[in-house]
């Protein structure tokens, strides 16, 4: 048969079960697989030419630095401002090279066979294929089929994780596997995304030929290992026959509107630049590339980069300062620039109650948070009175990093708060079959909990919605994701209502959303368990700082609290008048021969538009209010107290 034709057969049957499972996963069917023997078996049918060496089909990262890592007479791989943009430089330090060597990773695959060892095989099989897939597929294309951690710490391939070749061997056909299944081609080819290559020296020197394919500037490159879904076992670790879906950003992606506008993975965990860039050293002979996708691989799991970065001895991690500390700032950078539009707006006072909404808008191709189920988000409400006393708090850390008043099982959604120490946390919370939640990725059956904030045009309608699901907590949420119960505005609004009773003054309101990849209920039931790996990243864990990572913030400050709620003063002998105003204009009196000091303005969310202090130390002083038509308050500090005015501009 022709390698055409064997393409084609694997890419239909890919399709297949790509297609078999969007429409049946729900079934729970105990026939229902993912990586059946056939697909495997037809994947591992294509045949090969000669490989790179007797019996080998990948090669390290250090075989493509000579070309495309820096450029000692700074002449390739820099930008048109004469900075280095090398592309091994900028990987080397991300969590894609990073894989194989993530003591987490490592500590959690030990943990799983440790409690399941008769499923050792398996496991093992399923988590290296992603994080050391050149190192598992050629033991598979060598008719070994188990792959283990045994094996990896002495495989310098499989050490080298999501390297060069492992994404660059990725056929075609990509798209249509997942949970590890890649469709690599093994003839001695590396694609890439621009036309017309010149093969030459790539043959010359490592045996391989570049080929253009516009795959590689696709989303789909990433889809055979950022969806998995996982075969579910009971509490004595027997098969149920039912599935778990532990991550599946590819079709988060895939339900939203980032495939219908060009928006693809690689337009921000590889951001281009427009520079005409030599991609090889020493070939300045061949022609610039344009646009060029930088390797910075940025996400969001600060907490292991800083963590390996401090113990790259043991870990065997042999990267530089300077290259972890370009992915800490662009990872920091996504985090607090790419993540969350964020906004904290007062809506009314009674008499005895503040009201307040804060927005969360996913600004992300996919949910925030996404991927591995211990990432979440955390959203932190504080109100202070006058003062300094705390008069409403949720979200709150405490000295170990948990959150105060989260329940031991799971936090479920919450549309309104209204007291203190009951958190929102934006998470996906496995189950067992118990119902009750667990960390142990192969004992997960049921969806406890998926509030994650999901992305822009995502919908229940969505042929990929069953990998992709909101709980129901989060779906009963009239404004999570909806407007007007029309899905896909990619928000959540939180609603806040704080009780006053003995409130002193006016009050400041300050929320923030912290961001957890490892927080500690997520590693409490590992370490209990003793392994070599778990010992190895409890002691990292421990000494790490493990402060959550602060993605946005937003803050109302001297808030008034109308209606006599509370005030300095019992004498209202300041008066602003008219009360609506036709131009805008406002004029301010004080009696009694009381000086003036200072005005403020806010509008009716409570934010302070403008200050009008009095220079001339007068007892009555004239202002206008903001363009805009709406009710404001007028904040007047005098000698002796502070006084609220509410005035509309007509």
């Amino acid at each position: 048969m022709s390698i055409k034709k064997i393409t084609i057969l694997f890419i239909i049957i890919g399709f297949a079960a790509g297609f078999k499972f969007m429409n049946s996963a729900s079934s729970k069917s105990p026939a229902l697989k993912f990586h059946t023997q056939s697909q495997l078996d037809a994947y591992k049918g294509i045949p090969t030419r000669a490989p790179i060496a007797p019996g080998e089909y990948f090669l390290p990262s250090f075989s493509c630095r000579g070309c495309h890592g820096y450029d000692s007479a700074q002449v390739a791989n820099i930008n048109e401002a004469g900075e280095d943009v090398n592309l091994v430089d900028r990987w080397e330090s991300s969590m894609m090279a990073l894989s194989a060597k993530d003591p987490f990773w490592r500590a959690k695959v030990s943990h799983e066979i440790t409690l399941n060892p008769a499923h050792a095989g398996p496991l093992q099989n399923k988590c290296l294929d992603c994080h050391a897939p050149m190192g598992a597929y050629t033991s598979q294309f060598k008719g070994n089929p188990f792959y283990g951690l045994t094996d990896l710490v002495t495989d310098s391939l499989g050490l080298d994780g999501v390297s060069c070749g492992a994404c660059h061997a990725i056929a075609p056909s990509v798209g249509y596997t997942y949970s590890g299944i890649i469709p690599y081609d093994t003839n001695d080819v590396e694609y890439g995304p621009f036309t017309a290559p010149f093969v030459a020296p790539m043959q010359l020197y490592e045996g391989l030929t570049p080929v253009y394919s516009p795959h590689m500037d696709d989303a789909k490159v990433c889809s055979s290992c950022h969806t998995l879904i996982t075969e579910s076992v009971d509490l004595a670790g027997n098969y149920t026959g039912g599935y778990f879906v532990e991550q599946a950003t590819f079709h988060e992606y895939k339900n939203s509107d980032y495939p219908g506008n060009s928006i693809k993975c690689q337009t921000c965990h590889m951001p281009q630049l427009i520079d005409p860039i030599h991609i090889a050293n020493g070939n300045t002979s061949l022609p610039q590339r344009f646009p060029f996708n930088q390797h910075v691989f940025a996400g969001a799991n600060l907490f292991m980069l800083n963590l390996i970065k401090t113990n790259r001895g043991p870990l065997g991690v042999y990267v530089p300062d300077k290259s972890f500390d370009s992915t800490i700032v662009a990872t920091t950078a996504m985090l607090q620039q790419q993540t969350l539009d964020f906004d904290l707006q007062m809506v009314s006072v009674t008499s005895d109650t503040a009201f307040f909404k804060v927005m969360l808008k996913n600004k992300a191709g996919h949910k925030f948070p996404s991927g591995y189920p211990s990432r979440r988000a955390v959203l932190q409400f504080v109100v202070i009175d006058g003062a300094g006393d705390t008069v409403f708090q949720t979200g709150i850390f405490n000295n170990q990093y948990r959150v105060i008043g989260e329940s031991s099982n799971f936090e479920i959604h919450h549309n309104t708060l209204n007291q203190s120490h009951v958190p929102q946390i934006y998470e996906l919370v496995p189950g067992d079959v118990g119902g009750n939640f667990t960390s142990v990725l192969e004992r997960a059956a049921i969806l406890l909990k998926d509030n994650r904030i999901p992305p822009l045009g995502f919908n229940s309608l969505s042929s990929v919605y069953d990998t992709v699901t909101v709980s129901a907590d989060a779906n009963a949420d009239a404004d999570f994701n909806k407007v007007a119960s029309v899905e896909g505005s990619g928000v959540d609004w939180v609603h806040f209502a704080v009780p006053l009773a003995g409130a002193v003054g006016n009050i400041n309101i300050k929320s923030k959303v912290y961001y957890q990849s490892v927080p500690p209920k997520w590693v409490d039931e590992m370490f209990t368990y003793s392994t070599p790996e778990i010992n190895t990243f409890q002691t990292m864990y421990n000494a790490a700082d493990q402060t959550p990572v602060l993605v946005a913030q937003d803050s109302l400050n001297n808030v008034l609290i109308p209606l006599g709620v509370n005030t300095y003063s019992p004498k209202q002998d300041v008066t602003a008048w008219p009360t609506i105003s036709m131009d805008g204009r406002v004029f301010v009196t004080s009696e009694y021969g009381v000086l003036i000091k200072n005005i403020e303005i806010f509008d009716a969310n409570g934010k302070l538009q403008s200050q009008h202090p009095n220079m001339g130390f007068q007892s009555s002083m004239s202002l206008y209010l903001p363009a805009s038509s709406g009710i404001y308050y007028l904040k007047i500090t005098t000698g002796t107290k502070i006084v609220y005015k509410k005035v509309v501009k007509s």
